[in-house]
């Protein structure tokens, strides 16, 4: 994953960007919005992470211009600016996440390797690990030579797993997908519907695919064959 982090905190950015690199992925960091902005248009990136208050050039004027100029890249807002009105701002602009200020390292990187990862795979129609497949199209999930039926939520869930195949999918980053939450209403729907998802697409069969990752949130693991 080649990612530009835009960001004028020094101390953060450094932080970002070594956990990044021993991650095994590219980061490269300018500190004010015209550097970042010029990065942006003349070079290709998998991801963008963008801070709002920036020198030069604002954030959200970055997000509006490169949207506008037709760029499509991810970009995952990263803000102290943490009001509702703030992020609705964001996401509207054309921001594909928004996390806010502080923030744990682990999930930054879930989700910066989620939306790298969806953007990777977003023209397939069929989404497929080990022996399971799921048809976009038609709306049909078999594993092996059985067919598995999937309510909407559920088949909502399995997809967002699957697209992010090999990532941790965090809570925050379900509730988004399936529920469009932008924050946790200290609910236990996603347990709730992963608990039944298990049931139809592991408890019968020999592999388990659907990991808990303990304290962050859900994976599947691309090694799966």
């Amino acid at each position: 994953m080649k990612t530009l982090l835009i960001e004028d905190d020094q101390t953060v950015a450094e932080h970002i960007q070594h956990g990044f690199e021993e991650a095994g992925h590219r980061c490269e960091v300018r500190y004010s919005g015209d550097a970042g902005l010029h990065e942006a248009q003349v070079n290709d990136y998998d991801l963008i992470i963008l801070d709002v208050m920036l020198p030069v050039i604002d954030g959200m004027d970055i997000l509006n211009i490169i949207r506008g100029q037709g760029n499509n890249t991810p970009v995952l807002v990263l803000s102290a600016k943490s009001q509702v009105e703030d992020r609705v701002q964001g996401l509207r602009a054309g921001a594909s996440d928004y996390l806010t200020k502080p923030f744990a390292f682990e999930e930054l990187l879930a989700r910066a390797e989620g939306l790298a990862g969806r953007s990777e795979h977003h023209d397939t129609t069929t989404l497929q690990v080990g022996d399971l497949t799921l048809d976009l199209v038609h709306r049909r999930v078999t594993r092996g030579e059985q067919e598995i039926e999937l309510q909407a939520k559920e088949f909502q869930l399995l997809e967002c797993l699957l697209r992010n195949r090999g990532h941790v999918v965090t809570r925050s980053m379900l509730l988004e997908h399936v529920w469009n939450y932008h924050f946790d209403p200290q609910t236990n729907v996603i347990d709730v519907h992963i608990s039944r998802l298990r049931q139809k697409v592991d408890k019968t069969f020999n592999v388990p695919l659907i990991e808990t990752v303990r304290g962050t949130g859900y994976r599947i693991s691309d090694a799966i064959t």
